[in-house]
Order: C-alpha cells, then sequence, then structure tokens
C-alpha cells in the first residue's frame, strides 16, 4: 500500500506516521517499528530531586517509544513537580515511582492530548517494589524513592530505573547488554565496550585501568610443586582477545618442587590459531637465565624453556633441576602476550 514519505509538498502526516518516521533517528529495541525509550546519554535533563517532601524534575527531553505508535519526543522546558512525597509508613518501608506519561486519546481513548510527569507511592511492605501505573500506556520511569519507615532514615532517589537512548549505530552507555542486538552494536557498561558478534557479546576495548589478578596453577608433568610459604601471583589486561600478562614465582622455605616439566595456568585459554606465541622468562636464581615462554595453540597453560645448563645453550622445559635447582627465595618472571579462545 502506498504511504506518505517525509518530506514532500502538498501531504497531510498523521500523528501516527510522523511518530513512526522518527523511529529512524532513535536506537531499534529489535522489532521492525519499534524504538528504545530513554534521556540521552550524558543529559542531566530530567533528574529527580528531593527537596524536603516536595518531589522536584528538571527540565529536559525524552524520547517515549510504544509498540505500534513509534517515538514521541517530549520536551519539558522548565522544571516541574508533580507533588509531595507521600508520608512514610510507621513500620514498613515504600518504595514510590516517578515516571514521565503521555496522554494520546487515539491510543488510550483518554481524551486528552498532553505529557506530564506523575509520582505514584508504592505499597510498604516487608519487601517493597516499585509500582506499576494503572490506567496510563506510554510512560516511561525517572526514578524511584525508596522511603524507610519512621524514624529509620530519609528518603533517597535512585535514577537506575530510567533508561538512556541514542542515534541509531550510537554506544550505548548502560549496566546491562541491550536486548535484540545487532551485529556491530556496541556498548558501554561502565567497565568495558563490547561489541556483538552476531551470537555473543566480545569485550572490544578493555577501559584503561588496574590489571587484573588471579591466581596460576602451578603443576608438573610427573608431580606437582607446593608452593607452601611461597608466593605465586599472576596479572593480567585484556583488550577484545589480546592478553597481555605476567606471572611471579618466589619459592619459599617450605615450598616442594615435585618432578617432571613445569607449567602455568592461563588467564584465559588460547586461542586455536594454529601457532605456538612465545614469551619472555628470567630465573632469578644462584645465577641469571634468560628463557622464553610457551603457548601452544588451543591451551590452558604455558610452559617455560630455558638453557640445560651454563655450557649448552639448548633450551628445554624447565624442571625443578633445570636450569638450576630451584630453591627459596629465587624469583621467576614469565611475560607473555597471545590471543585468547573467546
Amino acid at each position: 500500500m502506498p504511504v506518505d514519505p517525509w518530506a514532500i509538498d502538498t501531504l497531510a502526516f498523521t500523528g501516527l506516521e510522523a511518530r513512526n518516521v522518527d523511529a529512524m533517528l532513535v536506537m531499534n529495541d529489535g522489532t521492525a517499528l519499534g524504538s528504545r525509550s530513554g534521556v540521552r546519554p550524558g543529559d542531566p535533563g530530567l533528574t529527580v530531586t528531593l527537596s524536603g517532601s516536595t518531589i522536584n524534575v528538571s527540565a529536559g527531553v525524552a524520547a517515549v517509544a510504544y509498540a505500534g505508535q513509534g517515538v514521541y519526543r517530549v520536551a519539558f522546558p522548565s522544571s516541574t513537580s508533580p507533588g509531595s512525597l507521600t508520608a512514610a509508613h510507621a513500620t514498613l518501608d515504600r518504595i514510590d515511582l516517578v515516571y514521565l506519561r503521555v496522554w494520546d486519546s487515539s491510543v488510550d481513548a483518554s481524551g486528552l492530548a498532553k505529557g506530564d510527569i506523575a509520582y505514584l507511592a508504592g505499597t510498604a511492605s516487608s519487601t517493597p517494589v516499585a509500582p506499576t501505573p494503572a490506567g496510563t500506556q506510554i510512560y516511561m520511569p525517572l526514578a524511584t524513592i525508596t522511603v524507610p519507615h519512621t524514624g529509620a532514615g530519609s528518603p533517597s532517589v535512585s535514577t537506575a530505573v530510567r533508561p538512556v537512548t541514542v542515534a541509531p549505530g550510537g554506544i550505548l552507555p548502560t549496566s546491562s547488554a541491550p536486548s535484540s542486538p545487532y551485529t556491530g552494536q556496541y556498548y558501554d557498561n561502565g567497565t568495558d565496550l563490547l561489541r556483538y558478534n552476531g551470537s555473543s557479546w566480545d569485550t572490544f576495548i578493555k577501559m584503561p585501568g588496574a590489571w587484573t589478578s588471579y591466581t596460576p596453577v602451578w603443576t608438573g608433568s610427573t608431580t606437582n610443586p607446593s608452593l607452601g610459604n611461597g608466593v605465586l601471583i599472576g596479572r593480567y589486561q585484556k583488550f577484545g582477545r589480546t592478553v597481555v600478562a605476567h606471572i611471579n614465582l618466589t619459592p619459599g622455605s617450605t615450598t616442594t618442587y615435585g618432578s617432571g616439566s613445569y607449567n602455568w595456568t592461563l588467564p584465559f585459554a588460547s586461542a586455536n590459531s594454529g601457532a605456538s606465541l612465545i614469551g619472555n622468562a628470567m630465573l632469578l636464581g644462584s645465577d641469571r637465565w634468560v628463557g622464553e615462554t610457551n603457548i601452544s595453540p588451543n591451551a590452558t597453560t604455558l610452559a617455560a624453556f630455558f638453557p640445560i645448563s651454563a655450557t649448552n645453550v639448548r633450551t628445554d622445559f624447565m624442571t625443578s633441576t633445570r636450569p638450576e635447582n630451584l630453591a627459596s627465595g629465587a624469583q621467576l618472571r614469565l611475560t607473555f602476550t597471545y590471543e585468547s579462545a573467546t
């Protein structure tokens, strides 16, 4: 059937046609004509605060999507108040809701055509939950207000329920992954930038910060060593599927060394890349020994290789006696970079 395209002279657009076209401007929600409701990222607008018992909402704009009705773009040019906080219950806590609502008589038969801010007190309970508006079909939550029972403290406002939306292709700041994602979609969870690969979310960029600690497991191919009062630490930084890491081992007076070749667990399994990856190894014992680490494809551990002796530079797996007798106070340092499996 023919439709009215935006914007051609002489054509008269209905409100529904205009709202459906506006869906092009807002992030999709996984449905053909659907959009994601929300305020703009970083926008201080429509922030809920308390002044005594008076509820205040700052000026701001929002996109409120409703299934089958497109996007209602709503602007509040000045701050407003939906009323005063209901008094606290004597013995039970409560969670209240502040929300933006749209009245559209063609949808809700209300006889109204406007947008406003509403306040709805919850039900006091030993396990309180935020209420759901009744009789209002088109709305978007702005904040919850936790109201402790009398004498238990002051009410507190949380804007965690207020959604955020962006233009199509934009990076959405959200603590949880967007529903119905598309291949190539990004979101920022506050720590990482993630990208949807068509079946799962990959950490595209780990936000710069301190490395993450992990505890490697030290094993021997014949008999496992026991760390005792020694120190074994691992740390890593992960950028997408690139892992940069190090392992430090300092044996103690009660460490036992096992037998056979040594391995240490990786922070993440390696990719099945078809080639081994080489890193650096150094042992500071009675002498200084320079060697290398080796990570095989599709592996969960790495091995260290050192010269067989001071006079034979051919390398082999590190053991309790290669390149020298491992003893209390020695320092083994392993650094490596590799591609992780996920």
